[in-house]
């Protein structure tokens, strides 16, 4: 079932992603051809991604070649200040410290205990996803873990109540790297958006330049595919 909200989000839900890469442009029409965004100035050389006129994503223009060309999910939190001092008892890292987004809110980025990346945000204009849960919305993030006991342990920690209390309905899991990469892998999330047909849009990852990493399987929260856009960042589409 879609859901359009602009209300906050509760600590510890996923309420916003957003995709770096080298060239914009190149991303608007890879992924409005792909999901049937529609893109609007969000300064500095990036765009919202909107659907049915509602905020999905962000594309955001890498500054410097090194960074990595990857989508990144963000959880939802009141105070990014102190989210990463708990991040940082339960063995995590902040990367990046909060800082502001204009008026939009403070964002940061950390890792958790086995380096996998991940943003925080604390609301002010800007709460998040305005749908998510939709055909070419967001709706799920899977961490791929190393260890996915010690993932078990510093996520019950940090984000208890989203995943265990009153009412949680939790929009992201855990499963160990090997379930679908080599191993070696480092430990990851996968930004996942919902499809109605995941075969159908595969291939079509596949028509507009991406590749697909991992054909369709079965999981316990629907069909999914692993695909790479046309400049390299890796999500899935999930079909429920």
């Amino acid at each position: 079932m879609a859901e359009n909200r602009a209300a906050e989000y509760a600590e510890g839900v996923p309420c916003w992603v957003d995709v770096q890469l080298p060239d914009v442009e190149a991303g608007k029409r890879f992924y409005g051809d792909l999901f049937g965004w529609t893109f609007a100035d969000a300064g500095n050389g990036s765009a919202w991604a909107r659907l049915a006129g509602a905020d999905v994503a962000r594309l955001a223009r890498k500054r410097d070649g090194r960074m990595p060309t990857v989508w990144t999910v963000y959880f939802a939190t009141p105070d990014a200040a102190d989210l990463c001092r708990r991040i940082l008892a339960a063995g995590g890292q902040v990367v990046t410290a909060p800082a502001p987004v204009r008026e939009l809110g403070t964002a940061a980025l950390v890792t958790d205990a086995q380096g996998a990346v991940f943003g925080v945000w604390q609301a002010a204009a800007h709460a998040g996803f305005g749908l998510r849960h939709a055909p070419g919305s967001f709706a799920w993030a899977q961490l791929y873990t190393t260890d996915t006991g010690a993932a078990d342990t510093f996520y019950a920690q940090v984000f208890h109540d989203a995943l265990f209390g009153a009412g949680a309905d939790p929009d992201f899991g855990r499963a160990p790297v090997t379930e679908v990469f080599a191993a070696g892998m480092p430990a990851h999330f996968v930004v996942h958006f919902r499809t109605g047909d995941v075969e159908a849009a595969a291939e079509a990852v596949r028509r507009l330049g991406g590749r697909v990493q991992a054909p369709p399987f079965e999981t316990s929260y629907g069909k999914v595919a692993v695909v790479t856009d046309n400049q390299g960042a890796s999500f899935a589409l999930l079909q429920r």
